[in-house]
């Protein structure tokens, strides 16, 4: 039976990260609303329970707490930031605000317990500190009965507390952000080492399971898969396709909102190459009827979610026997979706493939990444047997150049950007940048500037480099790009691409920005 680790959440930001760390050591994880019911709970049966961060505060009225039936399953609990503020007043301890509140890097001494002790980061005034990532206002003023404190700083005496007996432990800091570089040795202490999780969740295993399911589940129905030419679907369709063979109908749209010549692309390797049975739909002209006039970002989101699903649901009817609609939906589509239930997300942008499908399509839904992480995901269709070219190509949105045109969506836009984030990717590839950033493409302005060629005024668009690094897509940093390869891509797009006169590189992390523009 596969162990696995239960996290609440409060509504963190970086709730997903905690999720990340505990899958990379290979135990299985999943995140929940803060609420999950008694009897859920019991159902997914936790080896130990992680409780998020939050931005409330526990001592306020009404605020939100965690299930008081975890105190009592005699399993381990880590608390992290609101996570250790509530278990400390639910147990009877206090909380209160802080004099003195700390935001971002912080040290902490005195290090304890089967969870902190050994761990250091460096010496200042003859003792030793691990550094870690605060973000709070509220800390615990008085400890529940059983616990003793682990770590602390000058301005925070409890930043992290431990009822060893009851393996009940607490993090004022944040040990899920790369900001503290012991948080992997953190987690692994406490799921393998308090927790005595095994650590089973590796891809091999996953790929044989997740292919025995689909044949139990789908048994001799036909699926339609939406085939985008992206690494999920990709990974997905080879997945179903070993489990169930020809009965796997791939339907690729080509909505005219796809990279430049990538449609022929997506024919030729999965059709010729993979022996996909692919039927191709030219809709480019309906995609751009609907979205004439749209400059909404949330709105073109939902015509082009709503397209797709039209489309699906008129070729299902040419297909005998068809009963399943396969998606490549990833785990982190369904948290920033606020699809897991937790009641503190907040609904950054709408995906197309999430969120269920309308009555009127008779297909059942089958989402076989639905639980992995995109580097999860990776590691997958490298076990399957898929190219390294493919399965670690930049990631595109759903909505395709819909979202990375600013404002309406036309054809005329569409070609200027499709060649300008051609002539980026190239350079990337001939300098050896591609692979060094995490994601790269080019952003359409809807905006003109004067500008001069040869000796004539020009009045044209503009647009926006974008080339970013991350470990985790949840934040991002700046590419540090060589000013002589951005002015190379920057000369050859104003040269060769007429209607763009204006190229610039954006510079801002995530956040404050999102690594897409809409």
């Amino acid at each position: 039976m596969l162990d696995k680790i239960l996290i609440l959440d409060f509504g963190s930001q970086v709730t997903q990260l905690i999720a990340r760390r505990i899958r990379e050591l290979n135990v299985y994880c999943e995140i929940h609303p803060y609420d999950l019911s008694d009897k859920l709970i019991k159902k997914f049966s936790p080896k130990g329970i992680i409780l998020s961060g939050g931005p409330n505060s526990a001592y306020e009225e009404n605020t939100y707490l965690a299930p008081e039936i975890i105190f009592s399953l005699n399993i381990p609990i880590l608390g992290i930031c609101y996570g250790m503020q509530t278990m400390a007043l639910q147990l009877g301890g206090k909380v209160e605000g802080s004099g003195k509140r700390e935001f971002g890097y912080a040290e902490i001494y005195d290090c304890k317990s089967t969870l902190l002790e050994g761990l250091r980061d460096g010496n200042q005034h003859d003792q030793d500190f691990m550094q870690v990532w605060m973000s709070h206002g509220d800390k615990v003023s008085q400890l529940p009965q059983g616990f003793e404190v682990i770590a602390s700083t000058p301005s925070c005496p409890i930043a992290a507390m431990a009822d060893v007996k009851r393996n009940f432990y607490g993090t004022q800091f944040h040990p899920e952000v790369t900001h503290t570089p012991q948080g992997l040795e953190i987690f692994r202490r406490f799921v393998i080492s308090v927790c005595k999780c095994q650590q089973t969740w590796t891809m091999p295993n996953y790929a044989t399971d997740a292919i025995n399911a689909i044949k139990e589940q789908v048994k001799n129905d036909k699926v339609i898969l939406a085939l985008s030419g992206g690494v999920d679907s990709s990974v997905a369709a080879t997945l179903i396709d070993k489990a169930i063979g020809k009965n796997l109908i791939c339907i690729f749209v080509d909505n005219g909102l796809l990279r430049h010549n990538e449609a022929a692309q997506v024919m030729q390797t999965y059709q010729e190459h993979m022996g996909l049975n692919i039927i191709k739909i030219d809709a480019q002209d309906k995609f751009y009827q609907e979205l004439h006039g749209i400059t909404d970002p949330e709105q073109k989101r939902k015509i082009i979610g709503r397209l797709f699903i039209e489309i699906f649901e008129q070729e299902s009817k040419k297909i005998p026997d068809a009963k399943w609609l396969a998606q490549g939906t990833i785990y982190p589509d369904v948290i920033e979706s606020a699809g897991s239930g937790t009641k503190k997300a907040h609904n950054i942008k709408s995906h197309h493939n999430v969120g269920g499908l309308p009555a009127s399509l008779k297909l059942k839904l089958l989402e076989p990444l639905r639980e992995l992480f995109k580097d999860e995901v990776r590691k997958l269709g490298i076990n399957l047997g898929l190219p390294e070219s493919m399965i670690y190509r930049h990631p595109f949105p759903g909505p395709g150049l819909g979202v990375r045109i600013l404002g309406e969506v036309t054809p005329k836009f569409v070609t200027l950007l499709q060649k300008a984030d051609d002539i980026f990717i190239q350079e990337l590839h001939l300098s050896g940048y591609y692979a060094k950033v995490s994601q790269a493409f080019v952003v359409f302005l809807p905006i003109k500037s004067v500008g001069v060629m040869g000796d004539g005024r020009t009045y044209d668009y503009v647009v926006s480099l974008r080339a970013v690094e991350t470990t985790d897509f949840m934040t991002a940093s700046v590419a540090n790009l060589p000013f002589e390869l951005i002015t190379k891509v920057a000369n050859r797009i104003i040269n060769e691409v007429p209607g763009i006169n204006r190229v610039v590189y954006d510079i801002s992390g995530k956040p404050p920005a999102t690594i897409e523009w809409e």
